[in-house]
């Protein structure tokens, strides 16, 4: 018997209480033993994954350790993008380490490992994704401000809101992930006489279309089309707003312009393709479409590949870090050379060599020279003390 009847108007708490209940109710109905069906053929899927999540977990292990390494060593987080950049790495990094589970799953084609782990790895891919999505838009919304309203809204460029504002986007993902992890729990199928454990898969239709569908419709809108809207109209102003310049491009111009073509880039890639080919096959699986078995396989096979183009993400995002941040970029340049980039004073330390006497410099037969035209430069000629530059209003230098 259904909790809540199915035509009986309710509140909003009370939606989401029969939600939820609906999801534990289908599971459960799932994973008796009656309902059993025989298990499907996944191999081909399974080995697509294998050697996916593979590049990506080593790639994304490796790339995203060092950036954080980076980012707490050297930059220390007193930029507003490095902020936003250093969660994005912590979304990504959280992900690469759930893949382990992913990767023993497809290679040995069962899940043993119960269904909290089922449940914390599906949460934790919704997490990642939807994550980057909004910590990109963050990232484009900074650039935003700073070159299209400099003044306007220049106050909003400070540490603590972008800490506050990166508070806000893990209090939404972290929430949205609940019902997320409800959906992910594992199901049984019969393989010969012994019943299989799944994860990831073999969802039935009216799990579908009571519970899954209403959360994709709610991910595709918050976690999706607004930051996908938002990077789109940032950029174009952003890029109008540098042709409109006569002069030539500064350094900074530059790096800007790589910065939001590494972000449309990433979008394009990853997420267009995969959120595009959700809304296709939960709109089948929902009956909200009706389509023929060949279609809905082909739709699920194109999902299929697009999973592993969202998850490339956690390995595509430092790409941002080297290529669009100052800071990162010397640092590593400098960390090859034995040096290190120092975020107090926009340079590079330098290991200092020991002082020797100048008479140590010659050879004994070399004649030598008193020197008398060195510029001593004045005790008057003030220099702007750079760290002062660096904690100033709007923080650019690690852009």
């Amino acid at each position: 018997m259904p909790l809540v009847g199915p035509h009986l108007p309710i509140s909003g708490l009370s939606y989401v209480t029969e939600t939820l209940s609906r999801i534990l109710l289908d599971m459960s109905a799932a994973g008796s033993s009656e309902n059993l069906t025989e298990c499907k053929d996944y191999s081909y899927n399974h080995r697509i994954h294998l050697v996916g999540y593979s590049l990506i977990f080593v790639a994304g292990l490796v790339l995203n350790v060092l950036a954080l390494w980076v980012f707490l060593r050297y930059l220390h987080l007193k930029s507003v993008v490095s902020i936003y950049m250093f969660n994005l790495a912590v979304s990504d990094l959280l992900f690469t380490l759930s893949l382990p589970l992913r990767l023993y799953y497809y290679s040995n084609q069962y899940w043993p490992f119960g269904n909290f782990l089922c449940q914390v790895s599906g949460s934790l891919f919704q997490i990642n994704m939807y994550g980057s999505c909004l910590f990109l838009m963050c990232i484009n919304l900074d650039r935003y401000v700073a070159i299209v309203h400099p003044l306007r809204w220049r106050h909003l460029r400070r540490p603590k809101w972008a800490r506050l504002l990166c508070l806000v986007v893990w209090v939404l993902i972290l929430v949205g992930s609940v019902p997320a992890a409800g959906v992910h729990r594992s199901s049984s199928c019969l393989k010969g006489n012994r019943t299989i454990a799944l994860c990831f898969e073999s969802f039935s239709d009216g799990l579908w279309q009571n519970s899954i569908f209403p959360l994709v419709i709610l991910a595709e809108i918050l976690g999706f089309l607004l930051p996908l809207t938002s990077v789109t109209y940032c950029s174009i102003r952003i890029f109008q707003k540098l042709c409109q310049a006569r002069r030539p491009q500064s350094l900074r111009q530059q790096k800007t312009i790589r910065l939001l073509v590494v972000n449309l880039v990433i979008f394009v890639i990853c997420f267009v393709p995969y959120n595009t080919s959700l809304a296709a096959y939960g709109m089948i699986k929902a009956h909200v479409i009706t389509a023929e078995l060949s279609v809905r396989d082909s739709v699920r096979n194109v999902l299929i590949v697009t999973v592993l183009m969202a998850s490339m993400n956690c390995s595509l995002d430092p790409l941002i870090y080297y290529f669009s941040t100052e800071g990162f970029r010397n640092t590593f340049k400098k960390l090859r050379r034995g040096q290190a980039w120092d975020s107090d004073t926009g340079m590079a330390k330098t290991q200092v060599m020991e002082k020797k006497p100048y008479r140590s410099c010659s050879s004994p037969g070399e004649k030598q020279y008193p020197i008398y035209n060195l510029i001593i430069p004045s005790k008057d000629l003030s220099l702007a003390p750079t760290k002062k530059f660096l904690k100033g209003p709007i923080e650019d230098t690690e852009i």
